[in-house]
């Protein structure tokens, strides 16, 4: 059931003369991989003319990286990947945020950059409200000192701890304050909680076994030369739910179909009692 109380998931994005803005939140879950196929060729082309990236993620942050090489091999030119600079390294543990600086000096030495995204590894999985709130202010922060940067906050990757473990309270807070604030956040956890026929795993971990149990009986793509910690499916849906969520940043509109709702993820953790 979609939101009552949230607009749609709509980018409306101007990229003129440097200036950006989108209105409301910009939140990508496990509908995003199959709305990838609706993103006109236009969009893609776009997306790799007019966007750099500052990526900082190590094995799990990879899956998407991966993901995006699945389908660029799958369909030669039409889906090569934007510019990246990787860097090697996570959102840490505990509130820790060694990662700002390297930002901040990365964004004012190279202006042409204009997209930024950091992964957790197990950092989220451990942390705690307040560890979340140093990540979720840092992030504010820089976003602040960049106005011209889009900067993509994710959740945790899934750890097979279920609606009562720490992870999924973590994930929420991240959700509420992306939703609440309007930023764009990419829901790692979420992807990996749903099969392509909207069953819900709410125990799964990052090993994603619902992948091998849907390519048993579905046409997946091929091997992937290895998915860090997981399936190669799970790769996949990553690198759709990456281009989807790039599409409305670029200013593809969406359908009352592809909206994504916090009040419906949200629903699934109701019960929590978090």
């Amino acid at each position: 059931m979609k939101s009552n109380h949230l607009l749609p998931a709509i980018a409306i994005i101007l990229i003129l003369t440097g200036s950006i803005a989108h209105a409301g939140p910009i939140l990508i879950d496990h509908h995003a991989p199959a709305s990838f196929s609706s993103i006109p060729d236009t969009i893609f082309q776009k997306i790799r003319h007019n966007f750099e990236f500052f990526y900082g993620h190590t094995s799990h942050g990879g899956q998407i990286m991966t993901g995006i090489e699945m389908l660029d091999n799958e369909h030669d030119e039409m889906y090569d990947s934007p510019v990246f600079q990787e860097i090697s390294d996570d959102l840490g543990h505990n509130g820790d945020i060694s990662w700002v600086e390297p930002t901040r000096q990365w964004l004012s030495n190279n202006p042409e950059t204009n997209a930024v995204m950091w992964s957790w590894c197990g950092g989220a999985s451990d942390n705690s409200e307040a560890g979340i709130n140093a990540y979720l202010q840092a992030m504010n922060q820089l976003e602040s000192e960049f106005p011209e940067v889009f900067f993509i906050y994710m959740t945790g990757h899934l750890d097979g701890t279920g609606p009562e473990g720490n992870l999924y309270s973590r994930n929420n807070q991240i959700r509420e304050y992306c939703s609440t604030n309007d930023k764009i956040l990419y829901d790692f956890a979420d992807i990996e909680s749903w099969d392509p026929a909207g069953t819900y795993y709410p125990n799964e971990s990052d090993n994603c076994t619902w992948c091998t149990t849907w390519c048993s009986g579905h046409d997946c793509p091929g091997s992937c030369g290895g998915c860090a910690h997981s399936h190669c499916f799970n790769c996949y849906q990553k690198g759709k739910a990456f281009w989807w969520m790039m599409a409305q940043i670029a200013g593809h509109e969406i359908t009352a179909v592809d909206s994504v709702s916090f009040d419906r993820i949200k629903s699934c953790y109701r019960n929590t009692g978090r």
